[in-house]
């Protein structure tokens, strides 16, 4: 989406329509080693937001046109943008600008006439959060943890990996800030279930040879959930069974559906094969996983499938 180099340095978006106070900040900004950009306005704003990802945003809250409050309204409500921390500018004696702020969405401010060393701090310090907060979230994806926070009372969606967008996307082509009604109704009978202390069902949704399952992670509010997504997937799995142990194709499905709890005659039945000819496909699996049994086998296959799954 942007070419920044964010390695090197925070990108900061600066939004006033004020040339001087602009040209202040840009400079105490980039000495401090920022990369900096502006807008003049809040079109611009939300445009060159959308497009560089910022850091962090400084925002002039009073502005001809749309002022700062509707500004940050908006970056709040678009997925793309609602993580980037705002730190507005307001003066000094304008307390209901304070409140507007944070009632827009604003994670601080800095009051006018602006001071470069406490707006270089308020930023220092906003950049940081938002850095953990997202090296939190690739942590989760990158152990397979799709996780998603939904706050139940308006089904919004608080925020989410990657990974967790992808499935919900793949699933229910859903906007990427409402929660799909599936899960919102897991959510609910899971709720209900740990209630009366029972344990909810895993299974989110079931598609051909896929399913979507949900598990708690906690509760991170009163009313907000974190769930973990898994997907898991009849071809990958055998496809992995055929990685793990040198199997044909028709024994890796034999092998999976023994992992499903199948017997010879259920394997057959899906497979369009006899019950002897399934034993003879396991006859084959056993050898080449150097089992005896099929629970034996089962158990072996089950750890290889669970690395692929998720």
């Amino acid at each position: 989406m942007h070419s920044l180099d964010r390695t090197i340095s925070d990108i900061v978006l600066i939004v006033d329509d004020i040339p001087e106070n602009l040209a202040l900040l840009h400079d105490a900004l980039d000495e401090a080693g920022h990369t900096v950009l502006v807008a003049t306005h809040g079109e611009a704003a939300l445009q060159r937001a959308r497009q560089s990802l910022p850091d962090v945003i400084l925002l002039d809250a009073v502005m001809p046109g749309m002022d700062g409050f509707e500004v940050a309204r908006r970056l709040k409500a678009d997925f793309v943008t609602q993580h980037i921390p705002i730190v507005f500018m307001t003066g000094l004696t304008e307390t209901e600008h304070v409140v507007a702020a944070f009632a827009a969405g604003g994670a601080d401010y800095v009051t006018k006439p602006i001071r470069p060393p406490e707006v270089l701090a308020r930023i220092a310090a906003h950049v940081m959060n938002a850095r953990q907060m997202r090296q939190a979230r690739t942590a989760l994806d990158a152990f397979g943890q799709a996780t998603v926070a939904v706050r139940a009372a308006d089904s919004r969606i608080v925020w989410q990996t990657p990974l967790a967008r992808a499935l919900l996307h793949s699933y229910f082509g859903n906007p990427e800030s409402v929660a799909p009604e599936e899960l919102l109704h897991w959510i609910a009978a899971a709720h209900r279930a740990r209630a009366e202390h029972r344990p909810p069902s895993p299974l989110l949704f079931a598609q051909a040879q896929k399913r979507l399952l949900a598990s708690f992670h906690d509760q991170t509010g009163d009313d907000e959930w974190l769930v973990v997504l898994r997907e898991e997937n009849d071809a990958s799995a055998v496809e992995s069974l055929i990685a793990a142990f040198r199997l044909t194709q028709r024994e890796a499905e034999v092998l999976y559906w023994v992992v499903q709890g199948k017997t010879s005659k259920d394997i057959g039945d899906i497979l369009g094969s006899s019950p002897r000819t399934v034993n003879k496909h396991l006859e084959h699996i056993f050898e080449k996983l150097g089992v005896e049994t099929r629970t034996a086998a089962a158990n072996l296959a089950m750890g290889k499938m669970r690395g692929t799954q998720g």
